[in-house]
This record gives C-alpha cells, structure tokens and sequence, in this order.
C-alpha cells in the first residue's frame, strides 16, 4: 500500500527526509513571520519597486500599464474596442424604508437606533436613482487605485464624504464577523436575537437558499411592535429594525430583496452598535461593489447608490444636480438634492464626461457645511479599510485636491493584505492617528479655494498611466456609418469643441436666475448661435444643423434640459470650396411689396346676405351681435 503524506494523499514514491538546509530555510520562514503587531501589517508599505514587469500599452491609454495592470477586463478597455453594454441595474430600497416607520408609538425603539447613529439613513434616501449617470462613472472606476479616473485626473468617494453626505460615524472600531456562516449558524441567530422558533428560521433561509432573511419577512414578523409590547419583544424588534435598515442602505446586495443574517451579530449587544466605524466600512463596501461593476461581464449595481449619487451631485454641480431649496446645513447633504433621472442616453453621458473640464468640478463642496459638521481627521488615513472579509486601500494621497491642496504624483497604490488578517488590520484602524497623512506629505494649499490645481508635471504622468477618454472618437454621437470614413479628421473635435464653448456660455445664463435683463439672455443667446453656427472661428460650410420642428411640437425651454447638445448632421462634402452664397435680388422700388392675400379656404361660409339700401343702417355693435349669433344658429 504506498504510503501517505501529509496533506492525505497518497503517493508511490517513498517519502523523503528532508535535507539539513531544507530544515534551515524552514527555520528561517518562521522566523520572518509577522508578530502580532499592528506596525507590522505590510498593506500600508507602498510598491516602489522599479524592476517590476512592464506592461505593453493599451488602445485610447494607458500607455505605461504599471498601475493599471487588469485593464484588459475593464469595461473602458471594451468600450474601446467597440463593444459596450447597456446601463446598469440598480439596487435602490428607498421606497422599501417608508413601509416600516418609527412613530410615537415605537420611541423606544427610535432612541436605540439613535444611539446607534443610523437614525440619518431613514430619511435621506433617495427614491430615485439615474443609471445613465451612475454606469458613466462606474465605467471610469479603477479598482487597483479605488479612485475614478477624470479626464484631468483622480477623484474619489473619501471618509469626508461619508460624514457629510449620509451623518453616519466614520470613527470606531472595524466591522468583523465569522466568515463564511453557514445555514445552520444562521438559523441559531435568528433563534437567539430575534427570538424566532427553529421552523421558523429553517423555512426562511431555505426560501432564501443562503444564510438571509427577506426584508418582507422581517417587516411582516417585527414590524407590529410597540412601546406596549413585553421587553423582549421590543428588543427583538430593534435588533430587526437595524438589520431591515442596513439591508436597504450600506449593505444592500443584489438580491433586492434579501439581507444576510451576518450582520445580525452587530446587533447582539444593542448597547456597542454605537461604537462601530459604519461610514469606514459601507466605504469599503462601495469600493468593492464598484469594482465588481467596472467589468465588462457585470450588468449590475449592488450596495448603497444614494451615496454616490449624492457625491456626483456635490462635486459636479452644473452637470446632474437639481438643488432643493428647502434644504438646510443641519442636516445630511443627501437631503440637498432632488434626485431625477437625467433625460440623456449612457453615451451621451459618457462623451459629457469626457469633455468635462476641471472648471466644472467642486472640489470643496462641504465648506458652508462645516458649522454643523466639521472636517474628521480621519479623513487622512491611509491605509486599508474594511467590512468583514472585504478589505479595500484607501488613498488620500491620490486626491489632495478634494482636502484643498495641490494635486502631486501620488505614490504606487498598495495591495490590500490577506482578510485572514482581521486582528492585525483592527489593530492598525484603532491606531489611525500614527498613519495619516503627514504635512510634508500633503504639500502646498491651493492658492484659491476650489482651484484644483496640481503641479506641472501631473498632468504628463496622469496622460501616460491612465485612460483619461472613455468614448472613441470614432464612435462618438453625431456620426452614421456612411459618414463616417469621409469625414475630416477635424470636423468631431471642432464640434465637440463648439459645443462645449457654447453649453458654458448657457450655464452661465441659466444659473444667473431670471432676475437678469433680457439684452443679457438676448446677447448670451447670439454669440451661442455664432458659436454653434461657426461664425466666430472657423467655416461652418459642412455643418449643417437638423430642421428645428414645428413651433406646435416644440418643448418649453423650461422643460428642455440645458446640458443637452445640439444634434448636427455631418454630411460629406461634395468639394473644398465653400457653397455659393445666395443673395435675394433688392427690391425694384423702397415701396413695400405688395400684400398676397391667400384666397380663403374650401371650408368658409358663404358671405352673409346684402341688407336692403331703404332700410337705415343698424348700429356697428348691434350687426356684430346679430353676425355672431348668425353665425352660431348656422353652425347648429
């Protein structure tokens, strides 16, 4: 029988013993094992070796791929290439929390889940959510820097953010649970913090086919309790409150239906929910989701979009939002925007995107804001961020024009250590202090406040590592197939570039308010039309703009929306000359041209009857008056 190794596998060849410097080099490998230290976690140590593999370029950028190393399976790198998908579904419970709400009856279950801080998610979701905007953003995602690449450089979703947009804690201690939890263990849970019997569990996570619990379920089962029910029952209540909420909001998967039980082990000791960092760990969950999203095979969006459609609201302003009014700094900046979906197509968004200018971004957006909620200085932190076995890198480093300051060639992104590792990263959060960003490496403040500048040689870095224009060219808007090859090769940018040109000129108009003089819209609108018209610049002999229709069909400018370019058709030209220039012939006299009268149609009545010269002429109201009512005892 041959004999059998270690691992439990058999072998015919006769086992060896190992040789004196084998047993050395063991010695040596355990020797250079991590203590459980939390300075020696080697995810903060960035990659700054120069011998690494170089990578070959990829079409439309990166041209040095050492950072941008997956490209390949990016949805930008297929895009590119010609294919593309359509927009991403969404996971939005926004309507889902209105159907369990907390009234005077339930104050007790209120108060705990105040001291928790989640009260702010019951209110400030968004019921609506864009797919265009959202998909155009997670196609500029790149998950080994967990920044969005702009066209002028990186931005991303920061702990400031969190804070700001949703009021939730950011500082605390790391969110941990057992992973993987069976079926089995999940039934327990349910049994012991929700005080369901073993039928009860076992027939709902077997209609889940997961360790999870549907958000019907919980709302039919807890949903009933109030400050009149027994202590017990009021606890198991709030333990299924937390649980419903966080199942629609942080950590909403795409089941949309469904939330796992492990986040039930948060809630054991209601007193200690309070203590948890929820803003660094949804973050690490949106990163992770994000990630999942930039690939090509993925169709949809999982984890809490209120947040990043609220980021995209804050930072680019004259592009998506729709302020409210009503809105006051007391309270979550969520609340400022009215969500609406936006009227344009993914590719319009996208080639939007890829016109975009840094004059267009608000890199502060939070400073009327820091009265009621100042800047967390944790914010800094770099590092790894974390919820349960999702571990993600956060770089601050990478976008100082967010924090105010001048934007630097960042440092190579880290790898994320081994989940595995969980003690050893929460030993390195509850020691965040020791690991922010020092002042040498923030560098200089901005000169002006919401400038984003960076230094000179930024942008010659950024252009050769990154992948700054989504759309090719060649396939953008405005093209037909026919067309396309005989197009001159200046015709899209010069476009791309009158439009651009005139749609600032125009949200400059439109954000003055109605309070301005009608020559200023008067002027703004003209030098728009020579703009567009390519009067000002260069010939507009092969431009020819569609037939605007008829005036009965025509939108109101109020419900037209003003970011929407205007559609141009690019016909090939028959030559290099400009067309003649038709000029009408003058006037034969300076009398006015005669009047044509068009003779009246089919459909008129015949001329009333001749009165009679003897009889004396009727007073001018009165033939009106009988006219009328002539006319109507005809029509009857």
């Amino acid at each position: 029988m041959p004999p059998r190794t270690r691992g439990g596998y058999t072998s015919s060849a006769p086992r060896r013993r190992p040789t004196g410097s084998e047993r050395r080099r063991r010695v040596q490998l355990r020797e250079v094992e991590p203590a459980a230290d939390p300075d020696s976690v080697e995810h903060p140590q960035h990659d700054r070796d120069e011998t690494e593999e170089v990578f070959e370029g990829a079409p439309g950028g990166p041209i040095d791929r050492c950072i941008l190393r997956s490209f390949d399976k990016h949805i930008a790198a297929k895009i590119w290439l010609g294919e593309d998908r359509a927009p991403l579904k969404l996971v939005n419970h926004g309507a889902k929390l209105q159907l369990w709400e907390l009234d005077m009856e339930r104050s007790r279950i209120y108060e705990t889940v105040h001291r928790s801080g989640l009260a702010s998610l019951t209110s400030c979701s968004h019921r609506v959510a864009s797919r265009p905007m959202l998909s155009a953003f997670c196609e500029r995602w790149q998950p080994e820097t967990t920044t969005f690449h702009m066209p002028f450089g990186e931005m991303t979703i920061t702990l400031d953010d969190v804070a700001s947009i949703l009021h939730i804690p950011v500082t605390g201690s790391m969110i941990s649970f057992s992973q993987p939890l069976h079926v089995d263990d999940a039934n327990a849970l349910l049994v012991e913090l929700l005080g369901t019997t073993d039928v009860e569990a076992s027939r709902e996570t077997e209609q889940c086919r997961s360790p999870s619990v549907r958000l019907l379920w919980l709302r039919d089962h807890f949903s009933t309790i109030t400050d009149a029910s027994s202590d017990d029952d009021i606890v198991f209540a709030t333990r299924a409150f937390l649980l419903h909420l966080v199942g629609c909001t942080l950590f909403a998967d795409k089941s949309a239906t469904s939330v796992t039980v492990v986040y039930l082990e948060l809630f054991g000791d209601l007193s200690m929910v309070g203590s948890y960092a929820w803003g660094a760990a949804y973050l690490a969950y949106l990163y992770r989701q994000l990630t999942t999203a930039a690939r090509f095979e993925v169709r949809q969006l999982g984890g809490y979009v209120t947040l990043l459609q609220a980021w995209i609201y804050e930072h680019f302003p004259e592009m998506f939002s729709s302020p409210d009014m009503s809105y006051t700094e007391s309270r979550p900046r969520a609340l400022r925007w009215r969500p609406h979906v936006i009227p344009d197509s993914l590719q319009s968004v996208r080639e939007r995107l890829d016109r975009l200018q840094i004059s267009e971004v608000c890199w502060e957006p939070y400073e009327d804001h820091r009265a009621e909620h100042p800047f967390p200085d944790i914010a800094w932190y770099s590092g790894c961020i974390k919820c349960g076995q999702v571990v993600e890198p956060y770089h601050p480093e990478r976008v100082l024009r967010q924090f105010g300051y001048i934007q630097t060639i960042p440092p190579r992104p880290f790898t994320p250590p081994r989940p595995n590792r969980s003690i050893l990263l929460d030993q390195y959060w509850e020691r965040w202090t020791d690991h922010v960003l020092t002042d040498q490496s923030r560098g200089r403040r901005c000169q002006y406040s919401g400038s984003g500048e960076s230094v000179p040689e930024y942008m010659a870095w950024y252009d050769r590592i990154s992948h700054r224009i989504v759309q090719p060219p060649q396939l953008r808007s405005g093209f037909t197939t026919d067309a396309r090859s005989s197009l001159p090769s200046h015709a899209a940018s010069t476009s791309d570039t009158r439009n651009a040109r005139a749609l600032t000129l125009l949200r400059h108009v439109i954000s003055g308010g109605r309070d301005q003089s009608v020559d200023y819209f008067w002027g703004a609108l003209n030098e728009a039309h020579g703009i567009l018209a390519g009067s000002d610049e260069t010939s507009a002999s092969h431009i020819t703009p569609s037939p605007a229709p008829a005036s009965h069909s025509t939108p109101s400018p109020a419900k037209r929306p003003f970011f929407s370019p205007p559609t141009f058709v690019y016909p090939p030209p028959a030559s290099d000359d400009p067309p003649p220039l038709i000029v009408p012939p003058p006037p034969a006299s300076d009398d006015p041209p005669p009047l044509i009268v068009p003779p009246p149609p089919a459909s008129v009545a015949p001329p009333a009857p001749t009165a009679d010269p003897s009889a004396p002429a009727p007073d001018s109201t009165a033939s009106t008056t009988v006219y009328v009512r002539s006319k109507r005892k005809k029509k009857t």
